[in-house]
């Protein structure tokens, strides 16, 4: 019987230790780059000869090119598959598309508009199926974030997070690593944008120190750091209707001096200045959000590492 893909879905799958393991790693390979050139493949090239087959159902930038690049400076090979490409959900169910995929490649990373599509695609697939994004987590993402924010203040269990906003897939996955990693977590959301019911429910039985509340300022009082994102997602169709629900919720300079003195700003990106942030602070001196950027690029390096069994 062959053995079961090490899949990489959403945070909550994975041990502390393994998670542990996996941020150790990718702060130690991009120490060990530096100086080097963007180009310069890792001299052991450990992912040489295999290929990540990487489906987007979505527009990406950063998830796109920060695997591209990851595979590239391991010795892989990427293949890029948009869904006007493939006959996923047009007539070839996604079981089909898993089995055949896991005949061609060595790994799937899929940005998927449903998180039932990435669930599938790891059932029936024969290799590691790695989320790339979905309409409920964000899982690499987040990983980048709590790499960066332990690159800046040390281990995160020590440390209150500020979430402001729309409680989305980006804060569940916040929700899982918090509770998987330690220290507290303040959700500031409008009642109606509240976050992911069974995720709240999954923290409070694993004893996570999680915390909702609908006041922005409550949530970044004594913070280390606030995090925030986009109003209006891809999928969203009610934007007038989210901007004068989140107007309340935007981060400036006045909300960030509730926070701790030197706490950190934090954003996935794409941002809207003027928007969920103001530009003083997106480009001031407290914002890491490029720090999280590049980061993206080292943590999916670690994860393609872990799934395909090269560590």
């Amino acid at each position: 019987m062959a053995d079961t893909p090490r899949h990489f879905l959403d945070i909550s799958d994975l041990s502390q230790a393994e998670l542990r393991q996996i941020l150790d790693r990718s702060q130690a390979m991009k120490i060990a780059r530096k100086g080097w050139p963007k180009g310069h493949v890792e001299a052991d090239a450990p992912l040489k000869g295999r290929v990540l087959a990487m489906i987007f159902q979505q527009p990406s930038t950063r998830t796109r090119v920060s695997f591209e690049v990851a595979m590239r400076q391991l010795g892989g090979e990427v293949l890029v598959i948009s869904a006007n490409d493939m006959q996923l959900g047009r007539g070839e169910t996604v079981a089909d598309t898993a089995q055949v995929l896991s005949r061609y490649v060595d790994a799937i990373m899929i940005r998927a508009k449903r998180h039932d599509h990435l669930l599938e695609l790891a059932q029936h697939a024969t290799v590691p199926v790695i989320n790339g994004l979905t309409n409920k987590s964000h899982p690499c993402q987040v990983m980048a974030d709590i790499m960066t924010f332990e690159e800046h203040r040390g281990s995160i269990d020590k440390h209150a997070i500020a979430w402001v906003g729309d409680g989305n897939n980006v804060a569940t996955s916040w929700i899982h690593a918090m509770t998987k990693l330690g220290g507290e977590l303040r959700l500031g959301c409008p009642t109606e944008l509240s976050p992911d019911a069974s995720a709240l429910a999954w923290a409070k039985d694993k004893g996570g120190k999680v915390k909702v509340t609908t006041s922005a300022e409550e949530a970044v009082t004594d913070a280390s750091c606030v995090v925030a994102d986009v109003w209006v997602s891809m999928h969203d169709t009610d934007a007038k209707a989210r901007h004068n629900m989140l107007k309340p919720y935007q981060v400036n300079a006045a909300l960030m001096k509730k926070a701790r003195p030197d706490a950190l700003f934090m954003h996935c990106l794409p941002a809207h200045r003027g928007e969920e942030v103001t530009a003083d602070v997106m480009d001031g001196p407290q914002s890491v959000v490029f720090d999280e950027a590049e980061n993206r690029l080292h943590i999916q390096k670690s994860i393609l590492l872990r799934c395909l069994g090269a560590e």
